[in-house]
């Protein structure tokens, strides 16, 4: 009876062993990505579309989620909900210098954004400083820091548009401009060129104020992939095997622009010739260089919307 009960308790153990062990083979066996709206999004929509990164790792559970801002993509990394993120480089460095520790990975695109107005109620960039509502996705997002660098230039203070401003979606931001809730909306493709397409009473009223090279001076890069540091150091197969899967992405949308267009036209409902006018616009661009970093950073120590002084070798994943 001793024995069998022996016998018993060292079948037990073994089999908490094993269970153990398929417990710590599974853990971090899985990636949450977040990405939103907008074809600056366009690697990560294709290779979503074509399931490259479960391809690349057949044994890693990839789960996708868009969120409307990169409010909701902190919320969702703080609450242990998105392993890796896609935003602009502003919001970034914001969620970091108030103890986020999250690094940049990888470029992911340069585009073309701007400020666009509805030309009939405001006409000039002087004209929005007057009660007029500016619609961008949020306070601290890479359009509310171009829209402040511009103010800083020509009128000395950086917050001369933030009673204007209003927090909407790029797609809520658009619907608002044409139906007149807003004046003008500082947005992304493929929203800016669907604005300034849009006709109105036989004209062509919305029209581009102010682009963001103008404002920030030169070539930025507009989003970029996070990921938490905590993740990259127990993951960084995995988090490797996304970058090789966007450089997949980047290269199907560089090489073969037509076949991106025809994936990426269900996801917008748009035609493909549209679409393939939009990819292959002057100033927008698919790739994994950062550019623009310490520009953004010098301008939002100077301007106290980062507290802490951050050297951007800090920042990128190594």
């Amino acid at each position: 009876m001793k024995k069998s009960l022996q016998n018993i308790c060292i079948i037990l153990l073994t089999v908490s062993m094993i269970f153990l062990s398929a417990c710590k083979k599974d853990e971090g066996k899985s990636i949450v990505i977040a990405e939103q709206y907008g074809l600056a999004y366009a690697p990560l929509q294709i290779i979503k579309a074509n399931k490259t990164m479960e391809r690349l790792l057949p044994e890693v559970d990839v789960t996708w989620v868009r969120l409307g801002n990169t409010a909701a993509i902190r919320e969702a990394v703080i609450a242990g909900k998105v392993d890796a993120g896609f935003l602009g480089i502003p919001p970034f460095l914001i969620a970091r210098d108030k103890g986020m520790d999250w690094k940049i990975f990888t470029g992911l695109s340069r585009a073309p954004l701007g400020l666009v107005a509805d030309t009939r109620k405001a006409p000039s960039l002087d004209s929005l400083l007057e009660e007029r509502r500016i619609a961008l996705p949020q306070p601290g997002s890479i359009q509310h820091i171009l829209l402040s660098m511009e103010a800083e230039r020509t009128y000395g203070d950086h917050t001369a548009f933030d009673k204007n401003l209003v927090a909407l979606k790029h797609p809520d931001g658009m619907n608002g401009l044409i139906s007149g809730s807003i004046d003008a909306h500082f947005t992304s493709p493929p929203f800016i060129f669907q604005e300034i397409e849009t006709e109105s009473n036989g004209e062509y009223p919305y029209k581009v104020l102010l682009t963001g090279e103008e404002a920030f001076g030169g070539e930025f890069t507009f989003i970029v992939g996070m990921v938490t540091a905590e993740y990259l150091a127990e993951n960084e197969e995995i988090v490797k095997a996304l970058k090789m899967a966007l450089a997949e992405g980047m290269n199907i949308i560089t090489s073969r622009p037509a076949q991106a267009a025809k994936t990426l036209s269900g996801i917008y409902d748009l035609d493909e010739e549209k679409i393939f006018e939009y990819l292959t616009k002057p100033g927008t661009a698919y790739t994994t260089k950062i550019q623009g970093l310490d520009v953004f950073i010098d301008f939002m120590e100077r301007a106290g919307y980062l507290q802490d002084f951050i050297i951007p070798e800090q920042v990128i994943a190594q």
